[in-house]
């Protein structure tokens, strides 16, 4: 058997110095406009009791546009504008289900710059893909064949504190269901990071244990320099480049790990822990956050609901834990 479901397949590429440079631009643009339409509608309410939504927001956008001190949001794409405009209204809508807090500006330091163009400010050709506003295509490193006969419905591009460039492409892609039996129930640890009800005992890797002399160095080096100058971002960008391949062990160990327990298993059965609870213990912060046992839920979750081609709203109680998860093979 085998389903139909979205998924995003993340490459890293190099940009040109022109096209970071444009990139760089646009990142600034959304940035911008998604705080100018939080601070309107955030006015609109407080003074006037008054919802924008996003239609309005948008009209908001064209005259900004229109104007000399905001002339410059016409050098990139627009629809990556407007994308940060149906964002914004995304996160209103969690926010008045109570599913969110209230939607915060972005920071450009903190936040994460991004831009996501649709079908209408690309060219996928070839298996290249050219951004609006570009003239060169980008030059993508293909880690993975993207599935066959696939065409990018949206693309997403950002760059990391680590500097590195990032494209991910949402396409459709069919999911072979293997046939799988038996229930196992999981249970998270630091000292063996699962314990399966079968008796498997699976190693916590501690991906951060292994470079925290590295990484304590180059914070000590990066806190002598000083602020604002070249040398403190060279040493700031050490220390992203460290904590970013911790990371990307991290998740991979992660991948590799639910992907097999996904196909070998019909049910899979996780204990519900309050995570947010256990890492205000000081002594076991870093230990817990380096686990991350939220994502190797979220992992399991959502690969199982490629299997079941469903989303997982449902739970139950087994013998007091949470069954998070359910891969049914037919």
């Amino acid at each position: 058997m085998a389903g139909a479901v979205k998924r995003a397949f993340k490459y890293r590429f190099y940009p040109t110095d022109v096209q970071a440079a444009q990139l760089s631009r646009t990142f600034g643009c959304v940035r911008l406009v998604y705080n100018m339409a939080l601070q309107a509608r955030t006015e609109a309410w407080t003074q006037r009791q008054e919802r924008i939504d996003y239609n309005a927001t948008s009209a908001l956008l064209t005259a900004w546009k229109k104007t000399d001190d905001l002339a410059f949001l016409n050098e990139v794409s627009c629809v990556p504008l407007q994308q940060a405009l149906r964002h914004l209204q995304t996160a209103y809508t969690n926010f008045w289900a109570k599913r969110a807090r209230h939607p915060t500006y972005k920071s450009k330091r903190r936040s994460r710059r991004s831009a996501e163009y649709t079908a209408s400010a690309f060219r996928w050709r070839d298996g290249t893909l050219t951004l609006a506003k570009m003239a060169e295509p980008l030059d993508i490193v293909w880690s993975r064949p993207l599935p066959a006969g696939c065409t990018p419905s949206t693309v997403t591009v950002s760059q990391d504190a680590a500097g590195r460039w990032f494209v991910s492409l949402l396409c459709g892609d069919v999911i072979i269901q293997t046939p799988a039996t038996g229930m196992v129930g999981i249970d998270a640890g630091l000292d063996s990071l699962l314990i399966l009800s079968t008796g498997e005992k699976i190693t916590n890797p501690r991906h951060e244990r292994a470079d925290r002399e590295l990484l304590a160095r180059a914070q000590r080096d990066l806190a002598r320099k000083q602020k604002g100058s070249a040398n403190r971002t060279k040493a700031r960008i050490k220390v992203a480049r460290i904590h970013a391949r911790i990371a990307d062990r991290r998740r991979d160990h992660l991948h590799q790990l639910t992907t097999r327990l996904v196909r070998e298993t019909q049910a899979i059965v996780i204990e519900d822990l309050a995570v947010r609870n256990m890492v205000k213990n000081h002594n076991l912060a870093r230990a817990i956050s380096d686990a991350a046992w939220r994502q190797l839920r979220t992992m399991l979750e959502y690969k199982t609901a490629w299997v079941r081609h469903e989303a997982l709203s449902d739970r139950m109680e087994v013998e007091g834990l949470h069954r998070v998860a359910v891969a049914a093979a037919a």
